[in-house]
């Protein structure tokens, strides 16, 4: 799938953010002294008003009914307050939405964003190599998600692939939401208050709690019953006697006595989850309010309408039943709710509510985060207009890029290479001095196919590729509480990545520095014998090293291996290094070098 070709530049882009950041903090300025004037003038009000109290009462020199006047001003003031003090929260949020998205233009976005962090897995295959979770990890670069749900829909896309056709319909509802810059701004700042208030397990427990309805004849008698109370009480009223009226209340209270577990469980249960609603519903409102093209984003449109009902009307209906709830809070209406049974009449009508949409509690937290994953990688896409959407192949294992980066790194830095695997070459065995790239290659790799597997566009002009399994060996530690030393916890993950290989689709490998907590002997033997595995199980992939006696290897025509390197250069005793891939064994060392230059006699 091809990006438009109209799209905006990066310094187009770069402009339109300090258009809208510049815009956005005058008007909070405004907000912000309209915010204090309001604060002098409430002050100014409600002294006035004592004032006032004080000349009626007192030397008496103003009429009782100029009282209510300056009372009448502070209350409206008060509101007033209240909606510019909001706003101005609203407006800060949105210059924070800006500010966040000039850091990631300018390359300064680290350590700003949600690293997702809780979502690392150590036993996970290559999240820990590739910098998936943590400060200036992919998962911080892409993240724009308000809720739980979203941020853990996104994580999971980062860390499973996709199949094809959902990669398909990703990237077409990708580029349907890439443009949408309005959007993005309002649902992070109608989901900033989400995030901070919204629990949704809580909720979705709430909503799939066992029902607690009555049965159909104990709801007729409690309607019997209210009727029955109302007839009576206008028949006392008329002069009849009161004897009808006393045998229906006994009856009511003996009903509501019965049923009070029930209604004091409805009651209590939902507070919470009825915040949670409100919240949600915002999210849920502005979404319904869009319209899509890309048949994916339709569909989540759709998923959230029940019989031509949208989730935001649905729960819109639950908050009138809580409102409805607190009328019997008035003194004046107290007596006729106990006529009509009134707190059991609203626990009965919330269960119902529940019984209807309880089960959908989780659809709509699902679309929501499912739809804030999508909209993460349109931002992302739309702040890297250069990159590209990768195309799928099917067939025999491949990865075909040009122009191949690093997504994470700043632009001025990212140097690219052209990489093919697949075919005539299934290993690529990468030497080179230190610091000379050679692990910044393999996750170059990682990451961009980390991308196109969960439908994002990739830092590349153009990548072909056909479905993979990542497994990746670059970053193994050792754990003094499990007792494991860095060498067995290498040798762990490559037993994890051989077993991977056995699988659908086939693998791509990524190893680094292999065995090198071994001899030379033991390496070399050892080394070949992992590739040679994996390479019969039909994987591809790059294994870096130090150790030119593996580079070796690749004289075996079994193993479809191919030499590349990494050069460095010695200038004014200064390593200098260009990053470019070369085909060949790199022919010289530099860390004598490396250790003279920072003080080493050596």
């Amino acid at each position: 799938m091809q990006r438009t070709e109209n799209a905006p530049t990066v310094g187009e882009i770069h402009a339109e953010y300090m258009r809208r950041l510049e815009q956005r903090r005058e008007e909070r300025h405004r907000y912000a002294r309209l915010n204090h004037a309001l604060g002098n003038w409430r002050l100014i009000v409600f002294f006035g008003g004592v004032l006032l109290i004080w000349l009626t009462f007192v030397p008496r020199w103003i009429p009782l009914w100029l009282l209510p006047f300056p009372w009448i001003g502070f209350i409206a003031l008060l509101f007033r307050h209240e909606r510019v003090i909001e706003q101005h929260r609203r407006l800060t949020r949105a210059v924070t939405f800006y500010e966040r998205g000039v850091e990631r233009l300018e390359d300064r976005w680290a350590g700003h964003g949600t690293h997702g962090a809780r979502f690392l897995n150590p036993a996970h295959p290559y999240a820990i190599d590739l910098d998936l979770f943590g400060p200036g990890s992919l998962f911080e670069r892409l993240c724009l998600a308000r809720t739980a749900a979203g941020e853990e829909r996104l994580a999971d896309w980062l860390q499973a692939p996709a199949d094809p056709e959902t990669i398909r319909l990703r990237q077409e509802a990708i580029a349907d939401l890439c443009p949408r810059l309005d959007l993005r701004e309002e649902m992070t700042l109608l989901g900033e208050q989400v995030r901070s208030g919204i629990d949704p397990k809580t909720l979705t427990a709430w909503g799939e709690e066992p029902v607690r309805l009555p049965s159909p004849a104990l709801r007729a008698c409690a309607v019997a019953l209210a009727a029955g109370n109302l007839l009576a009480a206008l028949a006392w009223a008329l002069g009849y006697g009161p004897l009808s009226l006393l045998l229906s209340l006994t009856l009511t209270g003996v009903l509501g006595i019965s049923q009070k577990p029930l209604v004091r469980k409805v009651i209590h249960g939902m507070e919470k989850p009825i915040k949670d609603l409100a919240l949600l519903s915002v999210l849920l409102e502005r979404i319904e309010q869009e319209r899509f093209e890309a048949p994916l984003l339709r569909e989540l449109h759709a998923a959230l309408a029940v019989d031509g009902k949208f989730p935001s009307d649905q729960i819109k209906r639950l908050q009138k039943l809580l409102d409805y709830l607190d009328y019997q809070r008035n003194i004046y209406f107290t007596p006729i709710a106990l006529l009509l049974l009134w707190t059991l009449q609203c626990a009965f009508a919330i269960e119902a509510w529940r019984a209807q949409n309880g089960v959908r509690l989780g659809v709509w937290l699902e679309c929501i985060g499912r739809f804030e994953a999508l909209s993460s990688l349109a931002g992302y896409a739309y702040e890297n207009p250069e990159s590209a959407f990768p195309e799928f192949l099917s067939g025999a294992p491949c990865f075909e890029s040009e122009g191949l980066g690093h997504p994470l790194l700043p632009a001025g830095q990212v140097m690219r290479n052209d990489v093919r695997l697949g075919g005539a070459t299934r290993l690529f065995i990468v030497s080179g001095s230190n610091m000379s790239g050679k692990s910044t290659l393999l996750r170059t790799i990682g990451v961009n196919v980390v991308l196109a597997q969960a439908g994002a566009p990739v830092c590349a002009r153009t990548l072909r590729l056909t479905p993979l399994h990542l497994g990746a060996s670059i970053r193994t530690q050792d754990s003094l509480q499990a007792g494991i030393s860095r060498f067995y916890a290498e040798i762990l993950r490559l037993r994890q990545i051989v077993d991977i290989a056995r699988d659908d689709p086939p693998l791509l490998f990524l190893l680094d520095e292999i065995l090198h907590g071994t001899n030379s002997h033991d390496r070399r033997i050892g080394a070949e014998a992992v590739v040679r595995t994996l390479v019969g199980r039909d994987a591809i992939g790059l294994m870096t090293t130090h150790d030119l006696a593996l580079a070796r290897i690749a004289e075996d025509p079994a193993l479809a291996a191919c030499n590349v390197h990494f050069q460095d250069h010695l200038q004014e005793g200064k390593m200098t290094f260009d990053y470019l891939l070369r085909p060949g064994v790199v022919e010289r060392s530099n860390a004598i070098e490396l250790m003279r230059a920072v003080g080493l006699e050596v």
